[in-house]
């Protein structure tokens, strides 16, 4: 089977997770398979994560009125994390994954959840439409190098400097709980910026360098490699 077969495969592609906070996730959800009912299943804990998004959002949609319902928003990040890393880990536990259904409704419903949380930001009093949606499009640019990397390398990457989607949720959180009783702002000439502001800004500025270092270094070795095998030919 020449290479080009094998990333046709997706139960070929390797899995590269080197999280901050695996030490923590991995056992968790190890245990949670081992304890999960029979009636649950991927697809449910696939749904469960979209719905979890638009909790998230309606909490800071709420959290107009009163910061407590920031604490929605938290839960619903939690959920989130229980749906997304779950609905994978829970099919492979019981041996019952579908390769291509699963990556294509995984990573799609995924841009929708991010799409909706990110709504969610720009619908609080904590963060600027802009900044928001300004990060989205970089959170964005870093999926299409995740799938970018997988097609052609055959490699699912979803951490880079030991921070993932679990390691950003934890800091949303935390995030959230610090509003709750401190909402700093900055005023500059281009206006007021919160800490929420101030974070998504540091989250997209550093995520764009990571695109553009990665596409350069793995544009370099894609063509190494493509030109290494035209000259073999």
């Amino acid at each position: 089977m020449s290479q080009t077969d094998e990333l046709k495969d997706i139960r070929k592609h390797k899995r590269v997770k080197d999280m901050l906070l695996g030490f923590l996730e991995r056992p968790a959800l190890k245990w949670l398979c081992e304890h999960s009912p029979a009636w649950l299943t991927p697809d449910i804990l696939t749904t469960i994560g979209l719905v979890a998004a638009a909790i998230s959002f309606l909490g800071y949609l709420l959290s107009n009125f009163h910061p407590a319902y920031l604490l929605i928003s938290s839960f619903g990040m939690l959920l989130n994390w229980y749906g997304d890393s779950m609905d994978g880990s829970l099919a492979r536990y019981r041996k019952i994954e579908r390769p291509r259904y699963g990556f294509f409704v995984d990573h799609t419903l995924d841009a929708v959840a991010q799409l909706i949380i990110f709504l969610g930001f720009a619908a609080s009093p904590y963060a600027r439409f802009d900044v928001a949606m300004s990060t989205l499009v970089v959170y964005f640019l870093m999926d299409i190098l995740v799938l970018a990397r997988t097609s052609t390398q055959g490699e699912f990457k979803i951490t880079y400097g030991k921070i993932g989607p679990t390691e950003v949720r934890a800091l949303v959180v935390l995030i959230n709980t610090v509003l709750m009783f401190w909402n700093p702002v900055l005023t500059l000439p281009q206006g007021e910026f919160r800490l929420y502001d101030m974070v998504l800004i540091i989250i997209g500025v550093s995520f764009f360098g990571v695109f553009i270092f990665e596409v350069q270094r793995l544009s370099k070795l894609l063509r190494d490699i493509d030109e290494g095998k035209l000259r073999e030919k």
